[in-house]
């Protein structure tokens, strides 16, 4: 049996009181059980899954149902790949940013994942870090220092920046 070598990492940032997350889609590099360990691990309070159910069921694992057996509450919120939200997903969206906020200002962890990373779920967290108060620009950057590549698209940029 081949030995299959996992690229799963975490790449965080301290928001509010809190931390915010990004990581690849757990098993995305061969390896469910041990990304999904590191994910335990990390000790987030909330897991926020920014992929669709086709691309989760590609993997054929159910992250959210693992979940269910372990501390962090999980979330489906599916955004387009590449692309932002559409205004019903915005409106969730913006129902979740208050339960968000409310991880961040009592210390918590937040996790989001997209297929990769860069793109879904670094429009996420370049949102939440406009919404405390960073200069979107210095934000970007600051973001991109800890996930080079973060937020793909120049409309994920304006979506996470309005």
């Amino acid at each position: 049996m081949p030995r299959v070598i996992s690229d799963f990492r975490i790449a965080r940032l301290p928001v509010g009181r809190g931390k915010l997350g990004m990581c690849p889609m757990p098993g995305i590099g061969g390896d469910y059980a041990a990304d999904f360990r590191a994910i335990l691990r990390w000790q987030p309070a909330l897991v926020v899954s920014l992929t669709g159910p086709a691309e989760m069921a590609a993997l054929d694992h159910d992250l959210g149902t693992d979940l269910s057996h372990a501390p962090p509450d999980w979330t489906g919120l599916p955004m387009p790949f590449s692309g932002v939200p559409d205004a019903p997903t915005t409106t969730r969206w913006i129902g979740l940013e208050s339960r968000i906020t409310s991880q961040l200002a009592a210390g918590r962890r937040v996790l989001f994942h997209g297929n990769g990373d860069c793109g879904r779920a670094g429009m996420a967290v370049l949102r939440l870090m406009v919404l405390h108060g960073e200069p979107p620009k210095n934000a970007l950057a600051r973001l991109r220092a800890v996930q080079p590549g973060a937020v793909e698209a120049h409309a994920q940029q304006i979506w996470a920046t309005r």
